[in-house]
């Protein structure tokens, strides 16, 4: 797939040689003046990957590359799971115009102070990042990020693999924190987010918490709140409601009532207490979410029709994605059709992205979405 200024193609096999060799023929012969590249490849690639990245620097001159790894890959209209796949998209943007963020696991203030001036001077606000999943500062990291640069943003993905191994790219292979690109204003994109659960009940306050676990919600039990929002059918079988009912942290501050969505992680019936998958505290908002196909459906198009029209007369020449290992053939179907439902809405062009284990977008870390950035 290609447009202006940018190729992309999406390729399986047996192993990695011939997988990347057939992207690399796919890419018009002459690469004269591209320079930025994003590589994606599925987990069974993941110790490829160094090698992968070195075929790919040799054979199109392209030395500023970025990516990682995903249990499921994308490309134009296909999704790409279980077995050795590459996902490539090369760009020729102007000279000067991003700058690679090295791996970071802590802390932020050297490489911002190394890039304070190219940072100042293009505008920089916008960044495409990949996280170690197994790092506990990686959220901090994304949120410090974003609020350093004024007003920033930031689309990605946390690395997600059947195994230990979390590679990225930053130019060289690296792992272990927070890396990517920053691009300047002399890139134009757009970017949303689809979330694929919705509401079932109220928003509440949570009135007592300890760590993860919810204790009272609205002055009442935590269990009994729970019960009520999920209904009577529900509430007679509570092992039911795994990976089909959640809790959703409202966003303070959010004008498009954004919230973050966390696994529920353990119910205790006896003393009507509710664990989540992440801290919370006393006076947070909460309520609690359903997942399932039509509403990640409806939301997608809802993402896609927005972006659609502030394009405008613009056509996208390419397009980064990045969406929870939970959705794609888990929620849309076996057949591309999350991928489909995108060019469907917006037409063919370049895109690459992956499967992750948590999706970046603006200043957080999300669960359950799907993160959709064009080019324009």
């Amino acid at each position: 797939m290609n447009s202006t200024n940018f190729y992309s193609t999406t390729q399986a096999g047996d192993e990695w040689q011939s997988i990347a060799q057939a992207c690399v023929e796919t890419f018009a012969s002459d690469l004269v003046g591209f320079n930025l590249g994003f590589l994606y490849v599925t987990d069974a690639l993941a110790d490829d990957l160094g090698a992968i990245l070195d075929y790919f620097k040799t054979q199109t001159g392209i030395d500023h590359w970025y990516g990682s790894v995903g249990m499921g890959i994308c490309g134009t209209a296909i999704e790409i799971y279980d077995e050795p796949a590459i996902s490539v998209m090369v760009a020729n943007v102007p000279d000067d115009s991003f700058r690679t963020l090295p791996v970071v696991a802590q802390d932020l203030s050297a490489m911002l102070a190394a890039n304070h001036e190219w940072i100042t001077q293009h505008d920089a606000r916008f960044g495409v990042v990949h996280g170690d999943p197994a790092n506990p500062h990686v959220s901090q990291l994304i949120e410090a990020l974003a609020n350093t640069l004024e007003a920033g943003f930031l689309v990605g993905g946390l690395s997600s693999s059947s195994s230990d191994t979390h590679p990225q790219i930053a130019e060289s292979m690296c792992s272990g924190g927070l890396s990517g690109v920053l691009l300047g204003a002399e890139i134009p994109v757009i970017t949303g987010l689809s979330q694929g659960c919705s509401p079932i009940g109220p928003k509440h306050i949570i009135t007592e918490a300890e760590r993860n676990v919810l204790v009272e919600i609205d002055g009442q039990p935590a269990l009994d709140v729970f019960r009520e929002d999920i209904g009577e059918i529900l509430s007679r079988d509570l092992s039911r409601v795994g990976g089909y009912i959640f809790a959703g942290f409202p966003i303070p501050g959010s004008d498009t009532d954004d919230y973050l969505v966390r696994n529920l992680v353990g119910i205790d019936v006896e003393q009507k207490l509710v664990a989540v998958g992440d801290l919370i505290e006393s006076g947070d908002p909460v309520m609690f979410c359903r997942r399932d196909s039509d509403t990640a459906r409806a939301d997608l198009q809802r993402l896609l029709d927005n972006l659609k029209k502030r394009a405008g007369d613009t056509v996208p020449k390419a397009g980064l994605y990045y969406s929870c290992l939970g959705r794609g053939r888990y929620q849309f179907g076996e057949n591309s059709e999350e991928l489909k439902m995108i060019r469907d809405t917006l037409g063919d062009f370049p895109l690459s992205g992956f499967f992750a284990n948590g999706e970046i977008s603006h200043n957080r870390l999300y669960g359950y979405t799907g993160v959709l950035t064009l080019f324009l």
